[in-house]
């Protein structure tokens, strides 16, 4: 890891361990108010545990121009993001990503032709709707490694990380703890519970949270769609397509609703928020994650209000195209701060039963 990026984390740590105006205000604190001295494990768990909710900053009394020239959210948000390309797996592609947003833009291009190409080479063998046009032994070969690897690469990158950050043995009571937290975003609320100041400094607002929660819920929703179709194929030899009010359409449709609309709102909160309060190098790199995972969701809704008409095969190359990228770049983009996070919340979670 960058040692600068971690020298200057440290110096501001140092100083809010000294003041601790912010001791409530997120998960931040109090596992930094905990420590006399701050390793470089120590900083990287912090960074993780941090949502750049912005609330410490503009309550500091030493941010600029006091000498002391405190942005812990900016430190912490380099560290977190630096934490995520030395600890990938193959990390290269990481630091590439990060810092060059449009690389999804050519991923996105690079996944079309791909798919085009398999679909007219590999054709279809006969089926409904969808499955006329690519079977579905194609898309599981097409699929199923586009799933499978990034799992892999998630899992070294966070073995690297636990052991960076001195993870003890995890037991269940730490996972359960660390989920309820995640699920219910708490720390984007901050300590007092009125939201954070991420788009504008004079007001707290749960803005963040409710978009982070609309995300995270519609891709929880997208994924159990497909989970619960997979089970009636396989399990019950239900084929798809399915009707509107079976369950993988319920789920489907709420998710990619959810998933849209969070992700418009969270580029709509970025481009009001101060850039230079997190980490400016990766702003473009977040962007475009985000523009794709709504592109996800949204183009499998128009499949859906499409899939009946003449467009339907090149709308299925589009939406298909998006989530092959999507998993791919799975590792290398802000969908890993997911993992990241969850796994830093298990830590804090044993920190606390340490105490």
């Amino acid at each position: 890891m960058q040692t600068d990026l971690l020298q200057e984390a440290r110096r501001q740590a140092e100083i809010c361990n000294a003041c601790r105006y912010c001791e409530g205000y997120c998960s931040v604190f109090p596992a930094l108010h905990r420590e006399r001295a701050f390793s470089d494990g120590d900083l990287t768990q912090l960074a993780n545990l941090c949502h750049n909710c912005r609330g410490c900053y503009y309550a500091c009394q030493y941010t600029a121009p006091h000498e002391f020239d405190l942005n812990l959210p900016k430190a912490l948000a380099e560290v977190r993001r630096d934490s995520w390309e030395s600890y990938a797996w193959p990390q290269p592609v990481a630091r590439k990503f990060h810092t060059h947003g449009g690389a999804i833009a050519l991923a996105l291009v690079i996944g079309f032709a791909l798919l085009f190409a398999a679909i007219k080479a590999i054709g279809s063998a006969g089926g409904d709707g969808f499955y006329a046009v690519l079977s579905h032994n194609a898309m599981v070969a097409i699929f199923a490694p586009a799933f499978l690897l990034p799992l892999v690469s998630i899992g070294i990158s966070l073995r690297r990380y636990w052991q960076s950050v001195w993870g003890r043995r995890i037991q269940m009571q730490d996972v359960i703890g660390a989920f309820r937290k995640a699920a219910k975003m708490k720390d984007l609320a901050a300590g007092h519970g009125d939201g954070c100041n991420f788009e504008d400094e004079d007001r707290f607002s749960q803005g963040r949270r409710h978009v982070h929660q609309a995300i995270m819920y519609g891709f929880l929703l997208c994924f159990a769609s497909t989970s619960v179709a997979t089970v009636m194929h396989y399990g019950f030899g239900l084929h798809a397509p399915y009707g509107l009010f079976s369950l993988p359409k319920l789920l489907g449709l709420s998710g990619g609703i959810l998933l849209t609309l969070g992700c418009a709102g969270m580029v709509a909160l970025k481009l009001k928020s101060d850039r230079e309060l997190g980490d400016a190098n990766a702003w473009g790199g977040e962007i475009g994650f985000i523009l794709l995972l709504g592109f996800v969701g949204l183009s499998g809704l128009v499949l859906y209000a499409l899939g009946a008409t003449a467009v339907m095969p090149a709308l299925l190359a589009i939406h298909l195209g998006s989530v092959l990228t999507f998993f791919l770049l799975t590792p290398f983009t802000k969908m890993a701060h997911g993992f990241y996070r969850l796994t830093a919340l298990i830590r804090e979670q044993q920190n606390q039963r340490s105490i």
